[in-house]
């Protein structure tokens, strides 16, 4: 497929190669783990919800595994305990995809897709997913709030939507008003990283969501 039409689907294509380091890593997984998603992970949660959460990327043994936004690592478990608190998701999550967990008015998204080696996306590749970002965005009629994890998801929510970053600075537990319709909430990421180092304990996670609940309400 060429760069021009994987560039043109809302969703990028299995073997999307937009990335070409990305690229690479996702075809040594394939051979080492050939049982894993391996793949660009798609969203998850329907396109009618009101509120997106947007995460950074799929992590190696997680959603890259798994095929699902934050299963199979302990990011998710905080994300999806914290969602099931706030009524923003049902069921029960057991870090698999064929659990009967689901979401309610809410959608996931990566900034970047692919998982990329060590955890560590490169600027041109944040840059060249933005795009399936911002048709995120075009899909979700009823948007109305974004919670981004993390300073990366913050910068490529602003750059999705044509915003000036230098208007909107990143802190954990900021609220931002992108326009009468649309508002921006901040969070550090819940990955296991900043958990261990106190940067974000379940408390300020969760005052984050209590935030987003108030808002929505």
């Amino acid at each position: 497929m060429s760069r021009a039409a994987t560039a043109s689907r809302h969703e990028p294509d299995r073997d999307c190669p937009l990335c070409p380091r990305l690229a690479a890593f996702r075809k040594d997984n394939r051979k080492r783990e050939p049982d894993w998603f391996n793949a660009p992970v798609p969203n998850f949660g329907p396109a009618s919800a009101r509120l997106l959460i947007v995460g950074l990327a799929p992590g190696l043994k997680g959603a890259n595994r798994t095929g699902r936004p934050f299963t199979g690592d302990y990011a998710g478990d905080l994300l999806y305990q914290t969602l099931i608190e706030f009524a923003f998701a049902k069921g029960r999550f057991e870090a698999r995809i064929d659990d009967s967990l689901e979401l309610i008015d809410a959608r996931i998204i990566n900034a970047v897709r692919c998982v990329p080696p060590e955890n560590k996306p490169l600027p041109a590749e944040i840059r060249t997913c933005n795009q399936f970002l911002a048709a995120a965005f075009e899909e979700m009629p009823k948007l109305s709030a974004i919670v981004a994890l993390g300073r990366i998801a913050h910068d490529s929510v602003l750059i999705a939507l044509g915003a000036k970053r230098s208007k909107f600075a990143f802190a954990h537990g900021a609220k931002h008003s992108l326009n009468d319709s649309l508002t921006f909430f901040d969070s550090y990421h819940c990955s296991r990283y900043n958990t261990n180092t106190g940067v974000l304990t379940p408390a300020m996670f969760r005052a984050v969501f209590r935030q987003v609940r108030t808002h929505l309400s």
